[in-house]
């Protein structure tokens, strides 16, 4: 479904060139956070989507049938965007700007039924935010909840909303059905992880969130819900430029989407590639 770039041929060797380290077993979770941070734990490099159109620097993306999403923000113009692709070329479909005045910061996206989730940020910490739901279809925003912080990334599902703020230090837990108009979060919890979430998604009861870890790369978390125990870490480590990646942060610097094995990498700013990789069980 993905057209690739990189065939099977790029193997084990291939992907050791791109990382400084080679994927192996999981790691501690508490031990990697000190520096130790392999590549994506028995990944394989299935291929990687160019993203046509003007995108600008990544946020979130979502991938669901026939479409991506992608949410950029436009820094020199203070301007958000919520950029849709179709699936198999990358061909580029649609945008719909996300400016409120002085929030023009979108963050990481989730998708819970037709209805896909955004949050528009002041961008500085302590600020505020607006959480927009969005018909997946029309693109017609159907709900705005106002959130007196800056909000960076969020997942969704049919009742529960959980927003992390400037570097997902706290998460805001909304019940949509208690919430109401006004919106108001129903409690706040801090972050387990020292990830610094910029994308994230409630995948089958779990929390499913990516981003950096400092300078030495990122880092995939799985953290039990309602618990907030971390069960499971991928990390990836800090990348060089290469012909084949560009200028890269890390694979997990920006948006993330999993859907069952299949995990999907926006890391670029545009011109943008969605990296996909099947992960182990």
């Amino acid at each position: 479904m993905i057209r690739k770039t990189v065939g099977c041929a790029l193997g084990a060797a291939t992907m050791m060139a791109m990382v400084p380290a080679a994927a192996g077993a999981a790691i501690p979770h508490g031990k990697a956070q000190h520096g130790k941070t392999p590549a994506i734990e028995h990944a394989q490099l299935m291929g990687a989507l160019r993203l046509d159109g003007q995108l600008f620097h990544v946020q979130g993306v979502v991938v669901e049938g026939d479409h991506i999403w992608v949410t950029s923000v436009d820094k020199r113009n203070h301007k958000g965007y919520l950029h849709e692709f179709e699936r198999v070329s990358g061909r580029f479909l649609r945008r719909l700007e996300l400016t409120d005045g002085a929030r023009y910061h979108p963050g990481g996206i989730s998708i819970s039924g037709r209805s896909i989730w955004v949050p528009v940020s002041e961008m500085k910490r302590n600020s505020s935010a607006v959480l927009n739901e969005i018909d997946a279809d029309t693109l017609q925003i159907w709900r705005r909840i106002a959130v007196a912080d800056h909000l960076g990334c969020v997942a969704a599902s049919p009742t529960t909303l959980i927003a992390g703020n400037w570097d997902s230090r706290q998460f805001y837990v909304f019940d949509l059905a208690r919430s109401g108009a006004d919106g108001a979060p129903v409690r706040k919890v801090a972050n387990p992880s020292l990830t610094r979430f910029q994308d994230m998604k409630l995948v089958d009861g779990q929390l499913v969130a990516g981003g950096q870890l400092g300078k030495h790369g990122g880092s995939i978390d799985w953290i039990d819900w309602p618990s907030m125990t971390v069960t499971r870490s991928l990390h990836s480590g800090a990348m060089r430029p290469t012909k084949f990646l560009g200028k890269i942060k890390t694979y997990t610097a920006e948006g993330m989407m999993l859907d069952g094995r299949e995990l999907y990498l926006v890391p670029q700013d545009g011109p943008s590639r969605m990296f996909h990789f099947r992960l182990d069980t």
